[in-house]
């Protein structure tokens, strides 16, 4: 995984972070709910990229935000996307048994807990969004909670899986796939960049360049995603590959082609520093976030 020195030092420090956080809200209690608790930190805690929280830290970091605040939004979003991977990986769902390197929850537990589990998460996201502890000021809060709602939803992320549930028997063409990884990836990567903006008290007219920004990673990172379901190694990455060409569901890969969705994922990282260019060395953790989409192995 290719990453500026500067940029691993920020995935490191925002793993251990998140890590803690969910250590300290998730702490197991001595009573017949103990197992949930124990599906839920087997799914939040250790592995991943933590992609979303580190976009939180490098967008609000550029207006000075407290670093507790943007600890907890960070926790909040991705206590968001840990939900989703529990619930995607379930039989009714895409029926995965590996999910970073370790059984998914549904497999280290039940079909049950699971669930409870992704909707555990759920409600813990909007729980700490909602505590003062997050923000002093209600209404920075309520415009948090009220953006991570609708990207989680049916208008974001539910909207785009249930998409993704039809697409192989759909036969999407490109525009429909873009559409389809805006709502099921895009839309939470997007969330993470605006809620910097947020923390940092940006007018939603001044937040058109970050916008944009969270936009093209949010494409170009499914891409590289299609591109390592083809390409990549299933010991690295964590969890079974090819199952989008198993499925008979369209790709950029499968509709673009392997070099030219790879030239795509390009030119999207290339629009996303350029819609940066307001910004100076202050966003250069935003730049380098981006070059790693395009760079990553897994």
């Amino acid at each position: 995984m290719s990453a500026s020195p500067a940029l691993q030092a920020a995935l490191a420090e925002i793993a251990t972070e998140i890590d803690a956080r969910f250590d300290q809200f998730l702490a197991v209690p001595d009573d017949p709910r103990a197992d949930l608790y124990r599906a839920m930190r087997h799914a939040a805690i250790g592995g991943g990229k933590r992609l979303r929280p580190l976009l939180v830290h490098a967008t609000a970091q550029i207006f000075g935000c407290d670093r507790d605040c943007i600890a907890r939004v960070g926790t909040a979003i991705e206590a968001i996307h840990v939900y989703s991977l529990i619930h995607d990986d379930l039989p009714a769902m895409d029926d995965d048994d590996m999910r970073r390197g370790k059984p998914t929850v549904h497999k280290a537990f039940d079909e049950a807990t699971a669930i409870l589990a992704g909707d555990s998460l759920q409600a813990l996201a909007f729980e700490i969004l909602a505590d003062p502890a997050t923000h002093p000021d209600p209404f920075v809060r309520a415009e948090l909670t009220l953006d991570l709602a609708r990207a989680a939803g049916p208008a974001g992320m539910c909207g785009g899986q249930a998409m993704d549930l039809g697409a192989a028997r759909a036969g999407f063409d490109l525009a429909m796939v873009g559409r389809l990884q805006a709502l099921k990836t895009g839309a939470l990567i997007a969330t993470s960049v605006e809620a910097g903006a947020i923390l940092g008290r940006v007018a939603p007219e001044g937040r058109t360049g970050l916008r944009g920004y969270a936009r093209d990673i949010g494409l170009a990172f499914q891409i590289v995603d299609d591109l390592l379901d083809v390409e990549g190694d299933e010991a690295a990455a964590g969890k079974k590959l090819r199952k989008d060409a198993d499925a008979g569901k369209k790709t950029f890969v499968s509709l673009l082609g392997i070099e030219p969705a790879r030239e795509r994922s390009r030119l999207l990282i290339d629009q996303a520093i350029a819609h940066l260019r307001h910004y100076g060395r202050e966003a250069d953790l935003l730049r380098d976030i981006a070059r790693f989409v395009l760079e990553r192995d897994r």
